[in-house]
């Protein structure tokens, strides 16, 4: 399946209904959920976490918050000390996410903010780990590097990508979900679209190396592994150690 990269979806235009935005974002965090889109964020950071007792993620791209919302509560139930904090771009997205579910805005250990994840608002190595879940899909080649690189920058230990992989059975599994599940117009549209619009593993894969980065793991997730979860480290380069990770 060639990859689509001229049709935007719906998500990505104007965001002028915000009841189907709302219903769009519900929708999302029941995907998460239901086909363990958040558990395999989680074991992904768990592998760069190691057994550290306290951590830092940052959620570029955040959407509904569902996934740090579900990080907290797991990190809760594991005793590890979690602070969280989601970045979107777009504010009606985060405005959106706190009407549906207002105690997004009043949980321990999660900040919201606004920001483009190409152009951070935060100093270098400010968070343990940087997360993307359903994100990179949106962006072309070059965004999407540029937004791998900037991810690092904020990352100490390395950054977790989780989205979709582009497939003939993914597209099918994403039409049928969303038109018997949901009769939210944005859903309908941009599930089957998005899976059109993502990218393969090895593509993946070659956007973490342009950036300067390199794959620590790989895991596949979901009913049909129709979704994927990167790690990976920053490369330094130098004349004793080449190639070292950072």
């Amino acid at each position: 399946m060639k990859r689509v990269s001229d049709v935007e979806e719906l998500l990505d235009g104007p965001l002028d209904d915000p009841a189907a935005l709302r219903g769009n974002l519900r929708d999302l965090e029941r995907t998460n959920r239901w086909l363990g889109g958040a558990r395999l964020s989680a074991r992904a950071i768990d592998v760069l976490a190691g057994d550290r007792a306290a951590l830092t993620v940052l959620d570029v791209g955040t959407g509904a918050a569902d996934i740090p919302a579900a990080l907290l509560a797991r990190a809760a139930r594991d005793g590890r000390h979690l602070r969280v904090t989601g970045i979107d771009s777009r504010p009606e997205v985060l405005s959106a996410a706190v009407v549906r579910q207002p105690r997004l805005a009043i949980t321990p250990g999660l900040e919201l903010h606004v920001g483009d994840g190409r152009a951070l608002p935060f100093p270098d190595r400010s968070f343990d780990i940087a997360h993307a879940s359903l994100l990179l899909h949106h962006l072309d080649p070059t965004a999407a590097v540029s937004l791998l690189r900037e991810m690092s920058r904020v990352a100490r230990r390395g950054i977790v990508v989780n989205d979709l992989i582009r497939g003939r059975l993914a597209w099918i599994g994403a039409w049928l979900l969303s038109h018997l599940a949901t009769g939210n117009r944005y859903t309908r549209r941009d599930a089957p679209l998005s899976v059109r619009r993502a990218y393969t593993v090895a593509e993946l894969t070659s956007l973490v190396a342009a950036a300067g980065l390199r794959v620590e793991s790989s895991m596949v997730g979901g009913p049909i592994g129709h979704r994927v979860a990167l790690t990976a480290a920053a490369v330094r380069v130098d004349a004793a150690h080449p190639g070292t990770p950072e």
